[in-house]
């Protein structure tokens, strides 16, 4: 699939989503949110992707922000349609996603920028990464999940102080924060995605994709993420993976796993 706005590379079951629009700081429009749906919908029944890694072009941002030329003259009803359906196409497509999703965030990561890098399963970031959540000094909240996302993740206190202040914070304070998982040197962020990744496809895939679906329950109003991970678990004893990792775990042998 060809795209204008993004690069999609897939290597050793590794597959790489880079937001391509540098002379916009990786700025997402409508037409790259529309690719990166695209794109998450083919990788989900791609059989050569196990882990995906969502980055920015180039050393300045990770995705700046929305793109605010395209929604500055919107009506009530137009701004309410554009969130609605950058939440089902891609943010909230992208944290239901089967396959796990890590963000490596290289530089600049505000607004609908950190949105989508909340969407993802886990962070990791450059030491030059900047976070913030800007909207309110536009006149606007965030409208890609982050009055939802941010905290679950850094607690009410913290989102509410980085909300209304619409400031940003850097690497070190998003890893105190919770935000981010690890900080690395810019030349060493991609790398330690595909070195995280690794350790991931070492496990069970089909085991991961049921742990990611009751790791997310818990955050869904009127499910109960118990029921959730005892249903899960029941279902893992009826697969060739379970059957393949206690066979080796009793045989003292590296699994491995069939991925069904």
């Amino acid at each position: 699939m060809s795209y204008q706005n993004i690069l999609v590379e897939t290597e050793n079951y590794i597959t790489t989503l880079t937001i391509n629009r540098p002379k916009k700081l990786n700025a997402l429009n409508r037409e790259t949110l529309a690719e990166i749906h695209n794109a998450f919908v083919a990788l989900e029944t791609d059989e050569d992707t196990k882990v995906i890694i969502i980055t920015g072009s180039g050393e300045k941002a990770f995705v700046a922000g929305a793109d605010i030329s395209e929604f500055a003259n919107y009506s009530v009803a137009e701004g309410k349609d554009l969130a609605a359906r950058g939440h089902q196409e891609v943010f909230d497509f992208i944290a239901n996603f089967k396959k796990p999703v890590i963000a490596a965030i290289n530089g600049f990561a505000l607004g609908g920028g950190l949105e989508l890098a909340m969407a993802a399963h886990f962070r990791i970031a450059s030491e030059n990464a900047k976070l913030g959540l800007p909207e309110t000094s536009l006149g606007v909240i965030p409208g890609y999940g982050g009055t939802q996302r941010l905290p679950q993740l850094v607690g009410k206190g913290r989102a509410m102080e980085m909300i209304m202040t619409a400031g940003m914070i850097d690497a070190n304070q998003a890893l105190q924060y919770n935000l981010v998982n690890h900080v690395t040197p810019l030349e060493d962020l991609i790398d330690l995605a595909e070195k995280l990744a690794g350790k991931i496809m070492r496990n069970s895939m089909v085991a991961i994709a049921q742990a990611i679906e009751a790791i997310n329950a818990n955050y869904e109003d009127g499910v109960n993420g118990f029921e959730q991970e005892i249903e899960g678990f029941g279902k893992s004893f009826g697969t060739e993976d379970f059957k393949e990792g206690t066979s080796a775990f009793l045989e003292k042998r590296k699994a491995d796993f069939p991925g069904e």
